[in-house]
């Protein structure tokens, strides 16, 4: 399948925390995409791998994903192994995606950092025809990183205000780990992201990216590499010209 967009997540519910806005955005707009989550998130205090697994499932269909799914890469030990490395090889080449997000290399959590460099090695890989998978060789064109934790500063934002709420609807999703009243339901202890304010903070977050490009909502992307534009006037727009002047 042919897809337009892959997003990689060390765990289910990192890619509907930092990017679903523009995941559900791109499928509003005709694009197919899809998210792959490197570990299906075992260790996790509250619920169980196999409960997060479904509540991926059900937040696909908010958000529209042509492709989902795990790894079943060992959840806290993610290795920039060969083995792992052919696995999303595998994942590339069969999804062939024109742009992959993945989350920013500089994390609080060691998953975060580990799954991004091995998406970005992979994607590297993957064009290589004398890596052998049994597949054409295919290298996207540009990976899109999001933040998970430590922020950055933006290359560009995505405005998702039209989208927010089903962004925060995929989010719901997962009962088991955000805030819930009837959480006793999947274990008693109290998490940093079961709290309330957490998914404050994420909508926070949120505001202040769309606040940044004069909009409601937002989402921020960074790359490594510069930008090519063919034209500056079409691309900014007269509108965005208005701040500057």
């Amino acid at each position: 399948m042919q897809l337009d967009a892959l997003a990689f997540g060390a765990h289910p519910d990192d890619v509907e925390l930092a990017c679903a806005g523009t995941l559900i955005k791109l499928f509003s707009n005709g694009y197919k995409t899809g998210a792959i989550a490197l570990t299906d998130g075992e260790l996790g205090t509250r619920g169980t791998g196999e409960i997060r697994c479904q509540e991926f499932d059900n937040a696909a269909q908010v958000m529209g994903l042509a492709r989902h799914g795990t790894l079943g890469l060992p959840d806290g030990h993610i290795e920039l192994n060969w083995e792992n490395k052919l696995k999303l090889i595998g994942e590339i080449r069969k999804s062939r995606p024109h742009i992959i997000l993945a989350p920013y290399w500089r994390d609080r959590h060691p998953d975060h950092e580990k799954a991004s460099e091995l998406v970005r090695t992979s994607c590297f890989l993957s064009g290589l025809k004398k890596v052998t998978t049994g597949q054409e060789p295919h290298r996207p064109s540009k990976i899109l990183y999001y933040p998970c934790r430590f922020e950055f500063r933006p290359s560009f934002i995505v405005d998702i205000t039209e989208f927010h709420e089903r962004k925060l609807q995929a989010i719901q999703n997962y009962e088991s780990q955000f805030h819930n009243p009837n959480k006793e339901q999947y274990g008693p202890e109290e998490t940093n992201i079961s709290r309330p304010d957490f998914l404050e903070a994420i909508i926070a977050r949120d505001k202040k990216y769309g606040c940044d490009i004069g909009v409601g909502y937002g989402e921020a992307f960074l790359v490594r590499e510069p930008v090519k534009l063919e034209d500056p006037i079409a691309f900014f727009g007269a509108d965005s010209l208005d701040g500057f002047l």
